[in-house]
């Protein structure tokens, strides 16, 4: 099994702003990844290919619709920000990444047409391959591709070893894959197996991280996706006044509207719509119970684990876009305000002042670590039990974009691996050197019945072992 994840491919299609652009060097190493090893002989008959998650990046990119291949008619806020996840919306935006990221695909389709297996595992990033016409495409696109470069190709036994699974991978006592953003409270949905909008079911759900990257990241010049779990109030004030005034209303503007829309969520996650949709979820669980034998309270048990969206809380809207610390300056402000305005008349400024400041510290320092952003050590946390539920020597993940292996279990019969990611800008800052993605991907074979796995990065023109 060769498994690697969070490739972000369509990442800087951006036709409603700018983008910092994707680093060439991506697609050359994952397609020189990707020939290695279909000419490598596995240990066993073929390779199992196992995509974990955000191989292509749906929500991130914005780009506007094709001609005439549109039905579903776009929304205003697909008018400003972008094809949304609608069906045809997914599609037209899968032929726009084909088409940008050919020689990615033209690997991924010489690797299937040589008798390996694929499977995609979908991410927070690619939940419209939900659709079955994306996944249709998907095969087709490949498949066409395949008989260029090999000639003609049994088309059934082609397509049916592609596969898509949209919660996890399972490989009975030696791994266990899903993508990890079900642990992440900014990117979970609220019923994985059917991630329908309520507000609109022809779409697919929105939560906290796509809304504010398709309101506010993209259309922000010089904004990023990555680091905002290590900014704060003034961080944010910092770059705006580097915007200029008119960039400054811009974001503004962009901010109010997803704050907006972020509360507009947060009603439907309580509304007759979503209880319709949480009965297809727990019928689709059923049916995935019936199909893999699992179990179906060994599933429920499973998806117990997940957490629920920041989107339901409006204490947790309000802080995860840091307008309760905004709150708590703006009244300890006023406070101040309020105790000079005493203090002439009384004398006592002095005590009121320095009570109303020790507040606000107080408040200011709570608030900022109730706002965990990075999910990582609730993914390592929940790999035990998942180990426990479905027996399994590794416990897999992607999502954090930064490689870790540890032990998942206290006796160290389970091992937690992230595979770290392919996602990378070619932009330079300050003259330093860009952050390059791990490039790291994981081999599992079998040895003698038992499983060995090995977390590799690609580095030069070939794999090496992954030494953090």
């Amino acid at each position: 099994m060769l498994v690697f994840s969070d490739v972000h491919l369509g990442s800087d299609l951006n036709d409603h702003g700018t983008s910092p652009r994707r680093s060439d060097e991506i697609d050359r190493d994952l397609t020189k990844l990707l020939r290695h090893y279909a000419l490598e002989k596995p240990a066993g008959d073929r390779w199992r290919v196992v995509v974990a998650g955000d191989f292509i990046d749906f929500i991130g990119m914005t780009v506007r619709g094709g001609d005439g291949e549109i039905a579903t008619t776009l929304t205003d806020e697909e008018q400003a920000h972008g094809l949304g996840s609608a069906s045809d919306h997914a599609r037209e935006k899968l032929r726009r990444v084909a088409e940008r990221h050919g020689d990615v695909f033209d690997a991924l389709a010489d690797l299937v047409a040589r008798g390996n297996a694929l499977t995609f595992v979908h991410g927070n990033h690619d939940v419209e391959l939900h659709w079955d016409d994306v996944k249709s495409d998907f095969r087709a696109l490949l498949l066409a591709r395949a008989v260029l470069l090999n000639g003609a190709l049994d088309t059934v036994a082609f397509e049916g070893r592609i596969e898509f699974e949209p919660w996890f991978f399972y490989w009975k006592d030696v791994a266990y894959i899903e993508h990890g953003h079900q642990y992440d409270p900014y990117c979970a949905n609220d019923h994985v197996m059917a991630p329908l909008s309520p507000l609109d079911p022809r779409r697919i759900t929105r939560g906290f991280s796509s809304i504010l990257l398709r309101y506010v990241v993209r259309r922000t010049e010089g904004m990023k996706e990555h680091g905002h779990e290590n900014l704060g109030v003034f961080d944010y004030f910092a770059f705006g006044f580097k915007l200029g005034m008119r960039g400054v209303v811009g974001l503004v503007t962009q901010f109010a509207k997803a704050v907006v829309e972020l509360f507009r969520l947060r009603r439907a996650h309580f509304s007759e719509a979503m209880s319709a949709l949480r009965a297809e979820h727990d019928r689709r669980i059923s049916k995935l119970a019936e199909v893999t034998r699992l179990g179906a309270d060994r599933l429920r048990d499973l998806a117990a684990l997940q957490v629920a969206p920041i989107t339901r809380s409006i204490p947790g809207i309000l802080g995860s876009v840091l307008l309760d610390r905004l709150a708590v300056g703006f009244a300890a402000c006023l406070a101040l305000v309020v105790v000079g305005i005493v203090g002439i008349f009384h004398g006592t400024v002095l005590y009121g002042a320095l009570a109303i400041v020790a507040a606000w510290l107080v408040a200011h320092v709570l608030l900022s670590r109730r706002r965990q952003l990075d999910p990582a050590e609730e993914m390592a946390a929940r790999a035990g039990t998942l180990a426990r539920l479905l027996p399994a020597a590794f416990v897999v993940m992607g999502h954090t974009h930064i490689p870790v292996q540890q032990p998942a279990s206290a006796d160290g019969k389970a091992t937690y691996i992230n595979l770290g990611s392919w996602a990378e800008e070619e932009e330079l800052e300050h003259g330093q050197k860009a952050y390059r993605a791990a490039r790291t991907h994981l081999v599992i074979e079998l040895h003698d019945g038992a499983p060995k796995a090995e977390l590799r990065a690609w580095q030069d023109e070939g794999p090496r072992k992954y030494e953090g």
